[in-house]
């Protein structure tokens, strides 16, 4: 069953273009990588279809519906969820505090809701999320006083306390150890049984391991799509992307 499609995408600044004419499509569950060279276009492809930014053209379609023209926080409440190549948490609450605020979000998302969500509910959604990532026993703990590593498995932490349909990540490897590396893999293949996965990624080790299909960007356009061993053997890959 597909979730997302996009359709004919594109971005322009001024005469440039970031990204032409693109179109992908994601099947529900999936685990979906992109790849390609620093200023493929890859984040402004997955700034798009998360509503940060808006497309100069083209459609962006989610179970059926045409979510082109809605807000960041209107996708967020259809279940499309993003995590920041940069951290975007907040260093002064504590590791709870931080994945509170989405887990709230989540349950207030009805008007009948916001007159009050049980703080036994926010509390389980809470615990389950920080356990997810392995940073149940920092609960307590200040965001900015994590490794920044964990920082980045906090923020991811906020993501599945969405309970996203449509999990989009940047980087999320960035900055892990390689124990860290090995259990986020762990996670995703967990999260992608409730959950499609669309993530950019340098580490091409983790890219082979998880993606069933990847995406290889070049110049704002799609150069190639399929699975690793399409990928690998493509010419045009290896000439923009892996330099052979």
């Amino acid at each position: 069953m597909t979730l997302l499609e996009v359709r004919n995408v594109s971005r322009r600044f001024g005469g440039i273009a970031a990204v032409n004419n693109v179109s992908i499509r994601l099947e529900q569950g999936e685990i979906r990588a992109i790849i390609g060279p620093n200023g493929a276009g890859k984040t402004t492809l997955l700034n798009m279809i998360s509503g940060r930014m808006m497309p100069s053209s083209g459609r962006i379609i989610l179970r059926g519906e045409d979510i082109t023209g809605l807000r960041a926080w209107q996708r967020v409440m259809r279940g499309v969820v993003y995590t920041f190549q940069i951290t975007s948490i907040f260093p002064r609450l504590s590791c709870y505090d931080n994945v509170a605020l989405a887990a709230q979000r989540r349950l207030t998302a009805g008007w009948l809701d916001r007159l009050g969500v049980p703080e036994a509910e926010v509390s389980r959604a809470v615990s389950s999320a920080l356990a997810s990532v392995g940073l149940l026993e920092d609960i307590h703990r200040p965001a900015g006083m994590l490794p920044y590593g964990h920082q980045r498995l906090l923020e991811l932490a906020m993501g599945l306390a969405l309970q996203p349909e449509l999990l989009i990540l940047d980087e999320p490897t960035q900055g892990l150890a390689p124990a860290d590396i090995a259990s986020f893999c762990d996670l995703i293949r967990r999260t992608a049984q409730t959950a499609t996965i669309l993530l950019i990624e340098h580490n091409l080790q983790v890219v082979l391991e998880l993606a069933k299909k990847i995406t290889v960007m070049d110049r704002g356009t799609v150069l190639a799509e399929g699975d690793a061993k399409e990928i690998e053997q493509h010419p045009a890959v290896q000439q923009a992307y892996l330099g052979n």
